[in-house]
């Protein structure tokens, strides 16, 4: 049995003499979790919808269980679900009126409890354009879903969410998954990605700059250690002492952040260092580069939030 649902060779968008995707390939298997990242401008739209059936190819192959999403829009329609950043519906249609309209397009029965469960019971009745900005998200996702389709693109699907609506939106994501259906999730949330994708694709200008899962790909970076230490006077904010093994160094949030190649010499030096400034420890942290670090190491975007070396 093929378990690959979505196949991407040799893809290439352009629009005009600028290009967008250049020549990128990945494929995503049944009921993965597949993340798409990347900086603005790196080619994660074009590539989303094209796949969505919203753009032609400029070059290569693109298929979504067997289906050409630019020669077979029809077989498409029922086969994806997409929940986009911004919503077409008219501002005076209810959630329960586009629930109906969207599932008898797809031919199945309104899916009402999706509403309900999306916490949008009490908001069946009121118009689009009275919705906050996380209900409408919320029935964007509750369309998208409705028809039960094997593939789901999720494209920044927790903006503007409150936290029990995200945590609540991870349950469905991981019911679906756990159901067989396939997700593609584009996010500037690394923390989200980090948590939710089983594997992930890293866009730069156009081309894919890293792939693998979460854990892969932040074992694959400079490999130093994250040291966060916070003091009761901020000493280490204020000084340019070299300790051991520091490739890098930045002071965020009262935060000094250290890099470290030998977590253990470093944490020994600045302890001692507190001791002889006289100043008390708060918080010490040691911990694992965050897929955001190795994000930003990979696209070479770098901090400025108070670097201090």
């Amino acid at each position: 049995m093929n378990d690959i649902v979505i196949e991407v060779k040799n893809f290439r968008k352009t629009y005009g003499g600028f290009v967008a995707v250049d020549g990128i390939s990945f494929e995503v298997q049944r009921g993965e979790i597949f993340g798409l990242l990347g900086p603005n401008g790196a080619g994660k739209t074009s590539t989303l919808e094209t796949l969505e059936g919203l753009r032609q190819p400029n070059g290569g192959k693109l298929s979504i269980l067997g289906v050409d999403p630019s020669r077979q829009p029809h077989r498409l329609r029922n086969l994806i679900g997409v929940q986009l950043q911004s919503s077409g519906l008219p501002g005076n249609m209810t959630p329960q009126e586009a629930m109906q309209i969207f599932c008898t397009y797809h031919g199945v029965a309104p899916r009402l409890d999706l509403l309900d469960r999306l916490g949008l019971a009490e908001k069946r009745h009121t118009q689009f354009h009275g919705l906050s900005m996380g209900q409408q998200r919320r029935l964007a996702l509750a369309l998208a879903i409705a028809h039960h389709p094997p593939v789901i693109f999720l494209d920044e699907p927790t903006a503007g969410l409150d936290v029990p609506s995200r945590i609540e939106l991870h349950e469905l994501m991981s019911e679906l998954q756990t159901s067989g259906t396939t997700l593609i999730l584009a996010t500037h949330d690394m923390a989200e990605a980090e948590k939710m994708a089983n594997r992930v694709a890293i866009l730069l200008k156009g081309k894919i700059a890293a792939t693998g899962t979460p854990a892969q790909l932040t074992a694959a970076g400079s490999g130093l250690t994250k040291v966060s230490v916070l003091s009761e006077n901020t000493c280490l904010s204020q000084n340019s002492v070299a300790f051991p093994a520091v490739a890098q160094r930045l002071f965020k949030d009262n935060y000094a952040i250290f890099y470290s190649s030998n977590p253990g010499q470093t944490v020994t030096a600045l302890i001692a260092y507190l001791e002889t400034q006289r100043d008390a420890l708060i918080d010490l942290r040691v911990e694992r580069p965050s897929l955001e670090e190795r994000f930003l190491e990979i696209t070479n975007i770098h901090p400025t939030n108070g670097v201090l070396s």
